[in-house]
């Protein structure tokens, strides 16, 4: 039975041939030998596949581009397989290897059709190079020639179709070709390619130059390759060229990433990693350096020279990151100690300059007293007896200018700048601070400049009226000039700022066309279940702040008839309304330890919503502002009121508003206090318990008559900003639906 059963099957097999054969043979104008049948049927199936049911090619809209395909693919293709069947000069073995070879070239054509680099017009190419392929291969003699003669897509489909002529000499070349090619289309893609194809091929004789096009293409995707021990790590440690050198040396140190920001230079042979070597472990002389980097930078940027540094924004990063973790979270530690010497102590010897960086770059983490007690007395002081503001700005280059006005009038320090300098030169900086603002790119000037304009409007009503008049006249020029992104951006702040005199009874909501600033409403809020879902955010800290202000937030709701709380699960508890409108409230433990435990239990909480598909349309960060960062990467889409509880910079709002694009932003200019939080909370949720909808104007009277006999209280209170105020916000929301709609 065993020999039997492979000899039955071999005759079926045979049967089923001899059958499809004779069906078929009629079709074709030339005979067509039994054995080679399968191979002309296979190609005919590809050919099918092109075709209608009517039998028409419709590829494209494009009728002669349907005619060409056809013509090469149906007409062209038809010819070829006669060609091999007829051809006395081939024997059976290769004429079944090319029928075979045909029909994977044209099942390239098919699989890839009309992706990228392969576009349906190829097709009489297509045909073309496999003839001429076919004729050279015949001959023993490489294909090269015809792979580099035509297209990437071309080539690749020839050479990959090709399957039963892998013996021919220009195989190996024409893949080399191949990915010459398509490393010159896709240059993103050069190291990709290469870390694949030196593991096969570590003699590519072109990988060096491709290396260098890498290397100066994506510097930061550049410098983890260099890191790989692999053959393309190893090709890049041995490169000769003095940039990849640099760029390989700093991937294979332990210091790489304290040599990144100062990149630039080093490849300008204007620093040596042994300059860095000396500051990198001291961070003030760290930071001291950088920061003599990046005012060389900036001159850099202003004419004539307009050279925008490698990696500028490697060291800007590296700032701000030592400049707050050394210097910023150490006197904002200290705030509850008096004697400024003992808070302060770590910002002596630092210069105006340095002491300028610090402020502009920690913007979302500095406290209100770390820059009115500590950094800005400071710079003044470190200017001399006779300080002048402008001159200042003039030795940065007026780098961060911007930034560094709005926190001065945020923080109340503004005129007291500007009196450091002559009318006529605190004229010029403010209007430079109000013009040009179409030339910049992004929106972070823009937003500093709308930011700021409540705060100057509060104690400078002339310098605020002369910022509007600068505002009309950029946007009449913007107009002018048919400048569109310069009219939005001055169209809105003109209706931001005149909205600012309380004079003047105007509904932004309407002039700007976004929805609601001044209240959210209660149905808003609900769920499909009728419930309005919160979620809390907290942080475990070494200071034990962040498990205080959890166990102040719980007293709102222990031992209170409207509410009960589940306190069972390990990573968060639960608290629900038991009178009035249902809702819930989540707030995970604020955990501290190893591997971020608060962390942990944060996302099991976000799965746990995400099961019981429970979507938290009020989300609230309480924690120090370096916590910010990682609330905000959980932040989920469905919030509608969003209560940061600290800084509001202008990254944190566009966050928040790439997420949740009509959100409303409760901010604290500085450090949230549960004085302020806890009776914000506690008057949104009373509303919430109602069924009531939110009216921000009338709750804000009510806290603001609550704090005013508790002097303390409504200093901390005056640092928060309503969503109806939030100049920054209500900005990016409008100028993002103007540019849509236009």
């Amino acid at each position: 039975m065993k020999p039997f059963i492979p000899f039955c099957a071999l005759f079926a097999f045979c049967a089923i041939l001899w059958q499809t054969s004779q069906g078929q043979t009629n079709n074709y104008p030339f005979k067509v030998a039994m054995e080679r049948m399968l191979w002309h049927d296979n190609v005919d199936k590809q050919q099918k596949r092109l075709l209608t049911a009517n039998g028409t090619v419709k590829i494209s809209s494009d009728e002669s581009i349907n005619l060409q395909i056809a013509d090469a693919m149906i007409g062209k293709v038809d010819e070829l397989q006669e060609q091999i069947e007829l051809d006395s000069t081939l024997n059976g073995q290769d004429k079944i290897k090319y029928l075979r070879n045909l029909d994977y070239v044209l099942q390239g054509y098919n699989n890839n059709l009309n992706k990228p680099d392969f576009p349906a017009t190829i097709a009489p190419d297509v045909v073309k190079a496999f003839r001429e392929c076919m004729a050279l291969d015949r001959k023993r003699e490489s294909i090269l020639p015809v792979i580099h003669t035509y297209s990437y897509g071309v080539g690749r489909i020839i050479v990959d179709g090709l399957r039963y002529s892998t013996d021919n000499p220009g195989m190996e070349p024409s893949r080399l070709e191949l990915l010459r090619k398509y490393c010159g289309l896709h240059p993103a893609e050069i190291l990709t390619e290469l870390r694949r194809e030196l593991t096969r091929n570590p003699n590519i004789p072109f990988a060096d130059s491709l290396i260098t096009i890498a290397a100066h293409l994506d510097i930061r995707k550049f410098y983890d390759y260099a890191q790989a021990r692999n053959a393309l790590g190893n090709r890049i440690r041995s490169h000769q060229d003095s940039f990849v050198q640099i760029i390989s040396k700093m991937a294979n140190s332990r210091s790489g990433q304290l040599y990144y920001p100062f990149l630039d230079n080093l490849i300008h042979n204007k620093i040596t990693f042994g300059q860095i070597d000396s500051v990198k472990d001291n961070p003030v002389n760290y930071f001291r350096l950088m920061v003599q980097t990046r005012i060389d930078y900036a001159r850099r940027l202003l004419p004539p020279n307009r050279d925008t540094a490698l990696e500028m924004k490697a060291l800007t990063e590296r700032m701000a990151r030592t400049g707050k973790e050394y210097f910023i979270r150490e006197i904002n530690g200290l705030h509850t100690v008096e004697d400024d010497n003992v808070r302060f102590k770590r910002l002596e010897g630092l210069t105006a300059q340095e002491l300028y960086y610090l402020a502009v770059l920690s913007e979302d983490e500095i406290y209100t007293s770390s820059y009115v007690r500590g950094v800005y007395p400071r710079i003044l002081k470190q200017m001399g007896s006779t300080p002048h503001g402008d001159s200042l700005i003039l030795s940065v280059y007026g780098d961060y200018f911007r930034k560094f006005i709005k926190i001065a009038a945020g923080y109340n320090t503004l005129n007291d700048f500007l009196g450091t300098m002559s009318k006529d030169n605190a004229a010029t900086l403010m209007q430079s601070f109000v013009i040009g603002l179409e030339k910049t790119t992004g929106l972070e000037d823009a937003v500093d400049v709308a930011d700021s304009y409540s705060s100057i409007m509060d104690k400078n009503k002339e310098l605020a009226n002369y910022i509007l008049d600068e505002v009309r006249w950029s946007f009449n020029k913007n107009k002018r000039d048919n400048n569109k992104r310069g009219v939005v951006i001055y169209d809105l702040m003109r209706i931001l700022f005149e909205s600012a005199d309380t004079t003047r009874k105007m509904d932004l909501s309407a002039l700007l066309g976004i929805p609601s600033i001044y209240g959210q409403s209660y149905a808003s809020l609900r769920d499909d279940s009728g419930r309005i879902v919160q979620q809390v955010f907290f942080y475990g800290d070494e200071d034990k702040d962040g498990q205080n202000s959890f166990i102040n937030f719980m007293t709102m709701f222990r031992n209170k008839t409207e509410w009960k709380i589940d306190d069972k699960n390990p990573d968060w508890v639960t608290i629900t309304s038991v009178k009035g409108k249902p809702i819930w409230i989540f707030a995970n433990r604020p955990l501290y330890g190893d591997d971020d435990p608060d962390e942990k239990a944060q996302i099991k909480l976000m799965d746990y919503l995400f099961d019981h598909k429970l979507k938290p349309t009020v989300v609230i960060h309480r924690g120090h502002s370096y916590h910010l960062s990682s609330t905000l990467t959980k932040l989920p889409a469905s919030a509608k009121i969003v209560v940061l509880g600290s800084c509001g910079g202008y990254n944190n709002l566009n966050e928040v508003l790439t997420i949740c694009e009509d959100a409303h932003i409760i901010s604290s200019k500085q450090v949230g206090t549960k004085t302020v939080n806890e009776p914000i909370l506690q008057a949104i949720n009373a509303n919430l318990l109602n069924g009531v909808d939110i009216d921000w104007i009338a709750m804000w009277k009510e806290l603001s008559a609550r704090f005013q006999n508790d002097a303390a209280a409504r200093e901390k209170f005056e640092d928060y900003i309503p969503p109806y105020k939030n100049l920054g916000a209500i900005f990016i929301k409008a100028y993002r639906k103007k540019m849509d709609d236009e």
